[in-house]
């Protein structure tokens, strides 16, 4: 008998050479789209193995506990979605709504986008940014830390609280307290040197550039490492490194950071 075309069933394995990777990113997300593939071309250009992106959007304009909330609440629906197309692996990119669901939180999202990718048929890898930035912090040995969120105050507070619940000492906070998320994807990577320049580092392991997987970052990454001396990690580098890890492919990216230069 010959299946629907509709059918997810019928979606087709990705072929040797290519992984397919898919991304939940909250409605009014401009960054992850460009910042994740970005990455992924470098890693293509340093070992010939391809990378192609398949979003899945959840309703989310302003940065807020109750917006966050409902947005979680779409998630399975988006890994649904976005398992048709026979992913390898699902990206669950926004670090704060995860955060915003109480200490561990990322466990319990990761799995809920498990369960709704293999019950749609296609079992995929599951990476949240939230779990990708501290277990990447933990796994590199960077326990302690200085960070720049571009939320508001409370919102800068939770995620620093959610890091030091994951045994991670924070040694300072930046909020660049941007409320409207679109506006976030505005802000000028250009200035993020001169924050980190600002932040209390003494005794600090690495820097969280961006906790944030919507403020842009990538271009200042290699800057500021190289001007600071620490290692630099991201929202969007973190997820990056722990999608490499669930492919199973060793990191090969040049210009953004040691975490994942080419060993």
């Amino acid at each position: 008998m010959t299946q629907n075309a509709t059918d997810p069933s019928c979606a087709s394995p990705a072929p040797a050479g290519l992984s397919r990777i898919g991304l939940i990113v909250p409605s009014s997300n401009t960054t992850m789209e460009t910042e994740l593939p970005e990455l992924f071309r470098r890693q293509s250009e340093a070992t010939g193995h391809r990378y192609t992106f398949h979003s899945a959007r959840a309703a989310m304009k302003q940065v807020t506990h109750e917006e966050l909330l409902a947005m979680v609440d779409r998630a399975a629906d988006c890994a649904t979605a976005v398992s048709d197309a026979a992913v390898d692996v699902i990206a669950y990119a926004c670090l704060v709504a995860v955060m915003a669901q109480g200490p561990g939180a990322h466990k319990e999202s990761e799995q809920v986008i498990a369960d709704a990718a293999r019950e749609n048929g296609h079992p995929a890898g599951v990476v949240s940014s939230a779990g990708a930035l501290v277990r990447t912090l933990r796994t590199n040995g960077y326990s302690r830390v200085a960070i720049v969120t571009p939320y508001m105050a409370p919102l800068t507070r939770m995620v620093r609280e959610y890091i030091e619940g994951e045994g991670i000492e924070v040694l300072d906070a930046v909020a660049l307290e941007v409320p409207d998320n679109l506006e976030v994807g505005r802000l000028d990577p250009s200035g993020l040197p001169g924050i980190a320049r600002g932040l209390k580092r003494e005794g600090a392991e690495a820097i969280v550039l961006s906790a944030c997987v919507q403020m842009p970052s990538l271009a200042a990454v290699q800057a500021v490492e190289d001007e600071l001396g620490l290692p630099v990690v991201t929202a969007a580098t973190a997820t990056a490194y722990e999608v490499l890890t669930s492919l199973g492919h060793a990191p090969a990216i040049s210009g953004a950071g040691r975490l994942l230069a080419p060993a």
